[in-house]
């Protein structure tokens, strides 16, 4: 794991080489030939790494730009009912930005059992992380102050109402 990139030559154990990376056609062996053919292909190789970092550093701004929003159920004084989970915020990122991201590259050092803002590190290629923003609530802490507003305002129309209600005078009007 982590031997090696393409192009690389590395020396691993045989048992490893030999059950795991040649079948699965992950490695060849270092003979002349396949030497010889990788100093020809070594361009190309060269060019592919290059889109890849450049892709990795453009997702780097891309999550860094960014704040995702993780909803999640909320108990009294900003603790959460579980923790926050990488599948969690692989899946918020995803629906936020509409950007793929792998669970298993979502590293979170200390477990998220409360409310606010957290930053995680996204592992997106090699030694290029992302740092990215998480803000950890539930609906109430994600409300606007126009739906507060709102809702606020059908809050006092109950209750004004179930005072009303709680009065003789509405027995006696018919309703």
């Amino acid at each position: 794991k982590n031997k090696g990139g393409e192009g690389d030559v590395v020396d691993v154990a045989p048992g490893f080489a030999n059950n795991y990376l040649l079948p699965q056609g992950m490695a060849v062996l270092a003979t002349k030939g396949n030497l010889k053919q990788l100093e020809q292909r070594k361009h190309n190789i060269a060019a592919r790494e290059e889109n890849r970092i450049a892709d990795a550093n453009k997702m780097k701004a891309q999550l860094e730009a960014l704040t995702v929003k993780v909803e999640v159920r909320v108990g009294e004084e900003g603790v959460l009912f579980g923790s926050v989970t990488a599948q969690m915020v692989a899946d918020a990122v995803k629906a936020q930005a509409d950007l793929d991201i792998d669970r298993r590259r979502v590293e979170i050092k200390n477990a998220i059992k409360s409310a606010g803002e957290h930053t995680v590190v996204v592992s997106l290629y090699r030694d290029i992380k992302a740092n990215l923003a998480l803000l950890v609530g539930d609906e109430a802490t994600f409300a606007t102050p126009a739906e507060e507003a709102a809702e606020e305002a059908v809050c006092r129309y109950r209750i004004s109402l179930v005072s009303w209600c709680q009065t003789a005078d509405w027995k006696e009007e018919g309703y």
